[in-house]
């Protein structure tokens, strides 16, 4: 039987390893609000807000819908409110290429309540430290629903599950904060500024004393200057000590995201060079 020559063997291999068509990008996830993604003119919408601002080719985008029975699964144990399916506007693209750091920006003309600190803030009390997220709607919203379709979207990128009570902290705490904000008037980057700081606190020094944490918040209330009530401190502080109490589970999730970021952004051991190595054992053995 004739050898096979390494150029030859090399093409071969070559294309085992190429891909034949170019899929779409794993890292990159839209999720649309089902009433977003049902009407034409909305979801047009949404879609030409991610490509201004991401500079994006959607057709190399995944996308999935959030549905109002998803979003209710999680709003319905925190604040009681139930959406039907004409009411899911809110939509996220993710884009986990850009994973130095985590960032969001939010389209400020459409989404009227939560702001791009608060689903940071909410984004890093699940574990998530990377990623760029946009987040938009057809028409005004508060926003809220958001947060569901963005954790959909770092599931479905990163192929690992956020864990219920994480998730459920998470929206605990953009509920908590849109209510705070909606009912008291309070500034809304001054609020997130208060929780990311209390927050901070309380996750170094492993406090999860209700009591103790109250008195945090009120510290952080008159040294700011913050006008919110007793009834908004005692929300927060059931709050921020339900995100304490999921660390464990926090944790466990982000070293999971960290090992496929990090498998991501590596070759797994592999190299052009090892591949010619491995060719000329071939070709030269019996």
């Amino acid at each position: 039987m004739k050898r096979i020559t390494i150029p030859i063997l090399a093409l071969i291999l070559l294309g085992l390893l190429i891909p034949t068509g170019f899929a779409t990008d794993s890292n990159l996830v839209i999720t649309y609000g089902e009433t977003a993604y049902a009407n034409n003119d909305y979801k047009s919408v949404v879609d030409a807000f991610f490509v201004n601002q991401a500079n994006v080719d959607l057709n190399n985008v995944n996308s999935k819908v959030i549905t109002a029975d998803q979003v209710n699964q999680v709003s319905g144990g925190i604040t009681g409110k139930s959406y039907s399916s004409d009411q899911i506007f809110s939509s996220a693209y993710l884009d986990l290429n850009d994973n130095d750091n985590l960032e969001v920006s939010v389209d400020k003309s459409k989404i009227t309540t939560i702001t791009g600190n608060m689903y940071i803030s909410a984004l890093k009390s699940a574990g998530i430290t990377s990623g760029h997220v946009y987040v938009t709607s057809p028409v005004e919203a508060t926003g809220e629903s958001a947060l569901a379709g963005i954790m959909n979207a770092y599931e479905e990128a990163t192929d690992v599950e956020i864990p219920e009570n994480v998730k459920e902290a998470a929206n605990d705490e953009i509920y908590t904060e849109a209510e705070i904000v909606e009912n008291s008037g309070v500034d809304a980057e001054k609020l997130s500024q208060l929780v990311d700081d209390v927050k901070q606190e309380v996750s170094s020094d492993n406090v999860t004393d209700h009591d103790t944490i109250v008195n945090i918040i009120n510290n952080y209330v008159q040294t700011n200057n913050i006008n919110i009530t007793n009834s908004d401190i005692e929300n927060l502080a059931d709050t921020i000590e339900q995100v304490q109490n999921v660390q464990g589970d926090v944790n466990y999730y982000k070293g999971q995201v960290d090992s496929f970021l990090n498998d991501t952004n590596s070759t797994g051991g592999f190299s052009l060079d090892d591949l010619f190595s491995f060719i000329k054992t071939f070709t030269n053995g019996n």
